[in-house]
């Protein structure tokens, strides 16, 4: 996964930069690779890239609870000792 993510960012660099330097020649080249490139690196790229940082995680740990107000207030409280 971790690789396709690294390919697929790199594609869609690559297709930008050449997509910026065919511009000057072919207009309508140009901005259909940069449009491409763009809508990869958001549409598939990062979609891709946050389900894999998240999978393992628990969202009830980053969620304003009960607990962890009190966590953190026992925190700052020890902290300061």
């Amino acid at each position: 996964m971790k690789y396709v993510l690294v390919f697929l960012m790199l594609a869609a660099i690559v297709s930008c930069c050449i997509g910026f330097y065919i511009r000057e020649a072919d207009p309508k080249t140009g901005e259909f690779l940069i449009g491409i490139s763009i809508a990869v690196t958001f549409f598939i790229t990062m979609p891709v890239f946050i389900y894999r940082r998240w999978k393992n995680r628990s969202v009830k740990d980053y969620m304003l609870t009960k607990e962890n107000i009190e966590k953190m207030r026992n925190y700052t409280k020890d902290k300061k000792l």
